[in-house]
């Protein structure tokens, strides 16, 4: 088996497996006032410490989650209600038109039950936010807007967003700025407090913890209404039994991925310039999309010209090889990526795309037996749109320089979600 799909879900760790295996035995409810309870709580309240130091935040910011799509949801919807019962007239929610699902459904739900007016702000043909665009958005009426949620990095090129110039931006207007940072915590230099944001999203599969715990981080004075009810567990913001395990877990994995991560990047971004190498080699016509610097390390999203993404990855799937498309499935009725449609490519080549993304445990390994397999399958593809692509045996060429610069169109507003322009291609290196 090669696994190229690290950003999906990446292994635990043996040191989170061990923590978790021992945090499994024990017994009481951390909200328990007996001493099994009590012991409970302690594991709890040193995790959520721990998490606190290697995030740079306080313990009293850090709310446990059941995952990123749950913190998502809570900080779209939460912070949203917040301001908006403190200010009717704040109705706008600003958010880059690359975010992912767990983010624009939230708005768009506000949207059409709430009242919402979703501002989905459009990007360069790297997937980048500008922060002019922000501030454009922002000045057309800064009372209106209750919320602006730009993703950290994105989740199928990789492209980094500049988060503490775009969170000042929103500060400067008093505007709450939410960030979705699951697939960046381990790779990028995140410190909450220095980064200004008020509520960052994070979660524990991506960076060798258990699935189905995550955080939201919350500045003093960010105080989202809650969308669960209950207990009031986590500051009467969340509610629910605290999974006393997975906590200690997710806590293990964000402290050694912190502390682990320039090494890990740096190793990250020679075995992603080597696929990428490996893979143009046999394959000279694919495309690279996402911003050529300004990139998540281990992340490799590629353009295969004349071959439809979902029949490439099955046709790799059936040789071992695991990796993603940039598309998204929705009842079970394959559809371009809006991360590529809002970058500039058509329906057609949006679709073209697969998402290598290497991870802990990834070798020059998998890279040659990636390579050795994307000739053939390539070759077996059914036809998209355009001309089939040229398949060469030559030795790998060179990196190239980016073919277009970024160029932007208007920000879509929600509810006209159909008929996306795509005037401009997607950034190519």
């Amino acid at each position: 088996m090669v696994y190229l799909d690290h950003a999906a879900t990446t292994p635990v760790r043996p040191e989170v497996l061990a923590d978790l295996t021992d945090a499994f035995g024990l017994l009481g409810n951390a909200s328990s006032l007996h001493e099994a309870g009590r012991h409970a709580r302690r594991v709890v309240e040193e995790a959520r410490e721990t998490l606190a130091e290697a995030m740079g935040c306080t313990p009293h910011e850090v709310v446990f989650t059941s995952g990123g799509t749950e913190a998502n949801n809570l900080a779209l919807k939460g912070l949203y209600w917040a301001r908006n019962a403190q200010d009717p007239t704040r109705q706008r929610i600003l958010v880059s038109a690359v975010e992912h699902h767990a983010v624009l459904d939230p708005a768009r739900w506000l949207a059409d039950h709430q009242g919402a007016v979703v501002e989905e702000l459009p990007v360069d043909s790297y997937g980048r936010l500008h922060p002019d665009t922000l501030r454009e958005a922002i000045e057309r009426d800064p009372a209106s807007v209750a919320l602006v949620s730009v993703m950290w990095a994105n989740n199928e090129v990789g492209t980094l967003q500049p988060i503490p110039e775009l969170a000042a931006i929103a500060a400067e207007h008093g505007i709450w700025f939410h960030t979705d940072a699951v697939q960046a915590v381990g790779l990028e230099d995140i410190d909450f407090a220095a980064s200004g944001v008020s509520a960052l999203t994070l979660t524990g599969h991506k960076l060798g913890g258990p699935v189905g715990v995550g955080a939201l981080l919350l500045a003093r004075g960010v105080d989202p209404v809650p969308v669960l009810h209950g207990g009031g567990q986590e500051r009467d913001v969340r509610s629910g039994t605290l999974a006393t395990p997975l906590i200690r877990g997710f806590a293990t994995a964000v402290r050694l991925a912190v502390a682990e991560r320039e090494e890990h990047a740096a190793h990250l971004a020679d075995l992603r310039d080597e696929l990428v190498a490996a893979v143009r080699g046999v394959v000279p016509d694919i495309r690279v999309n996402g911003h050529p610097t300004e990139r998540l390390p281990g992340h490799a999203n590629i353009g295969f010209p004349g071959c439809e993404g979902d029949a490439l990855l099955m046709l790799l799937d059936a040789q071992g090889i695991y990796c993603s498309t940039g598309s998204a499935c929705s009842a079970g009725v394959s559809q371009a990526s809006h991360v590529l449609l809002a970058m500039g490519a058509d329906p057609d080549t949006a679709r073209e795309s697969l998402r290598f993304s290497l991870g802990r445990g990834s070798t020059s390994a998998d890279i040659k037996a990636l390579a050795d397999a994307i000739g053939p399958a390539v070759a077996r593809c059914p036809a998209g749109a355009g001309p089939p692509p040229r398949l060469t045996a030559a030795r790998p060429s060179p990196r190239l320089l980016p073919r277009l610069a970024g160029r932007t169109r208007p920000a879509r507003v929600h509810p006209a979600r159909a008929g996306i322009s795509a005037p401009t291609a997607c950034g190519w290196v």
